[in-house]
């Protein structure tokens, strides 16, 4: 047992460092972009402490991990008036972050309006919106917009008036936009849109969806059989399917002052599958029946991130089903790396060395209740503390 012993405590500290993470997870800013012939505006909703405190939020998941988690902690308790006075004193050297061109023109984006939420729990995000901008030279030539990695994704809206199709695109690590005319409209292809909202819908999962990916790993707890694991990832794949389509579509509409409600009915999900896995891992179908409900609570949870993205109007059902995709595309993920740690585990052992690899396949459903034993008791007690946190708190 010595050797399920390890596996069971490596996953005993990555349940852990999930656990400890709460709202330090790094989401990318969002601009709404307004271009006119002669100038282009951004109204940019984002974490301030981040860039304040210097933060390289290139490849980063949670804030925690950086040097600078102890200055960026201390920023948000700062006033509204107090950090703002700081943005402006260091705006300087974040615009020159700004990549903002028209043509072979860079230019440099002034520091407009800003509006900062009041100090509530320095342990939440807290939501900025500044407004900025440059004006255009003469030549009409076309626009393209970035910042540089250190500040994280940004995800560009083009905001056209009389209802036309803008650009819209999820910008990583630096990339830039394609050139937008001044004209508006220039909206992305559908492979271009495909490609953004399936890599947009997998990092919600991988690094970003640490509790959607407790709960997949609660169904992987379940039984080393495929056909259960099978019927409940379809069932939960339908289910979060159909109220992600429902929800961005207006049809099921849940006010933010209720989404904390979600979140912890979510949280009470992951507490839920890992206690049953523990008591009653025996497929029935109540067990699809139960994680099918499951689901449509966590498709909401998908929703509200979508929505922060936005549907481009004349690419919503590819963008809709691309996000989707991506989404399972790191639940598989989930699982596999689940499988294969497991395989890995089992392929050291002492009985793998010495040859008898039918002992091996023999022992290998006694390994696997071991460490859904212990996984799934993590995954318990990490889903309550949430679910008492996200009510309460």
């Amino acid at each position: 047992m010595a050797q399920w012993a390890g596996l069971s405590s490596l996953l005993l500290a990555l349940a852990f460092a999930a656990g400890t993470v709460r709202a330090h997870e790094v989401q990318p800013a969002i601009a709404d972009l307004t271009l006119t012939q002669d100038r282009a505006d951004l109204r940019i909703e984002l974490i301030l402490e981040a860039p304040l405190a210097g933060i390289n939020l290139d490849g980063l998941a949670d804030t925690n991990e950086a040097e600078e988690a102890g200055e960026y902690d201390r920023l948000r308790a700062l006033s509204p008036n107090e950090l703002e006075a700081a943005l402006r004193a260091a705006w300087p050297g974040i615009s020159s972050q700004f990549n903002l061109m028209a043509g072979e023109t860079r230019l440099t984006p002034d520091l407009g309006k800003v509006k900062i939420g009041p100090v509530g729990d320095v342990e939440l995000g807290r939501p900025s919106t500044i407004e900025v901008g440059a004006d255009l030279p003469a030549d009409g030539t076309p626009v393209t917009i970035g910042w540089d990695s250190a500040l994280g994704g940004l995800v560009i809206r083009e905001v056209v008036p009389d209802g036309a199709e803008g650009y819209t695109a999820f910008l990583r690590s630096g990339a830039i936009s394609d050139p937008i005319p001044r004209s508006g409209g220039q909206a992305l292809g559908a492979m271009d849109v495909a490609v953004n909202y399936i890599i947009a819908g997998f990092e919600h999962i991988i690094p970003l969806g640490l509790d959607h990916i407790l709960f997949v790993l609660g169904l992987f707890f379940f039984s080393l059989a495929w056909r259960s694991l099978l019927s409940q990832v379809t069932a939960f794949t339908v289910a979060h399917t159909c109220t992600l389509a429902l929800a961005t579509l207006g049809i099921v509409n849940i006010p933010d002052d209720w989404m904390w409600l979600v979140e912890a009915l979510i949280a009470v999900s992951i507490c839920y599958v890992a206690i049953e896995n523990i008591f009653r891992p025996t497929l029935g179908w109540l067990r699809p029946a139960v994680v099918f409900g499951f689901g449509l609570l966590h498709g909401l949870g998908f929703a509200s991130v979508l929505g922060d993205f936005g549907l481009p109007a004349g690419q919503y059902v590819v963008a809709l089903l691309s996000f989707n995709v991506g989404v399972e595309f790191g639940q598989l993920a989930v699982i596999l790396g689940a499988f294969l740690l497991l395989v890995a585990a089992r392929a050291a052992s002492e009985v793998t060395r010495l040859g008898d690899e039918e002992a091996m396949v023999r022992d290998m459903p006694v390994m696997f209740r071991a460490v859904s034993l212990t996984g799934s008791l993590l995954i318990a007690v990490i889903g309550a503390y949430w679910a008492f946190e996200r009510t309460f708190f």
